[in-house]
């Protein structure tokens, strides 16, 4: 091989050279962002109507519990705590985890589906069933406050999502036709996040 053959020259010869490389970086570009277009979608819509405003209705009505009920949210048993105290109300309701909303609030979640938030008060342990509407859902499973399985696989999704961003731009760096397209999308667009982010 010449020595004076430019990186830039090999790298378009490997890619006009090795179609076959391109078509599969391709389909799996395609694949990974059709499997995980669902989620995408979560993200844009429920995030897109929170910022202009519709942040989702969550209905709360209130719980009779037993007039001796209580429960230390700094317990090390706080679960089993909660689970007892559910049992003994005979209020049929199941959750994953808790979560601690200060040190007087506490959810069951997911929160994403009707859940059940207890409040410590003045006059004692207060108890509310509270329902969210479809956006109110959306916003609860786009924060990250769904189920625990589903909650994984927001984390698969967001390894995904690097992956379709980057393979998408290799694609196009590897393509001739759209080396230059890509290389000022590119830089445009990461010249306006940092503005954006930085000085707006």
């Amino acid at each position: 091989m010449d020595k004076t053959h430019s990186w830039g020259h090999i790298q378009e010869d490997y890619a006009v050279e090795n179609p076959k490389l391109r078509k599969n970086l391709i389909n799996l570009h395609l694949l990974f962002a059709g499997f995980l277009a669902p989620a995408f979608l979560l993200l844009a819509i429920s995030g897109g109507l929170y910022l202009i405003g519709n942040k989702g209705k969550f209905d709360a009505q209130p719980m009779n519990l037993p007039a001796a009920a209580s429960l230390d949210f700094n317990s090390p048993t706080l679960e089993t705590d909660v689970r007892n105290l559910l049992a003994s109300a005979n209020i049929d309701h199941k959750f994953g985890y808790i979560s601690k909303r200060g040190a007087s609030k506490i959810h069951l979640r997911p929160t994403s589906r009707t859940y059940i938030e207890f409040n410590q008060t003045p006059d004692g342990l207060t108890a509310f069933r509270v329902s969210p509407d479809f956006q109110g859902s959306m916003i609860e499973l786009h924060k990250g406050h769904g189920p625990k399985l589903f909650k994984t696989y927001q984390k698969l999704v967001a390894i995904g999502l690097l992956g379709v961003v980057f393979g998408g731009v290799f694609v196009g760096l590897l393509a001739r036709a759209y080396r230059r397209k890509t290389l000022v999308a590119l830089s445009v667009g990461t010249l306006l996040f940092f503005i954006l982010a930085i000085f707006a």
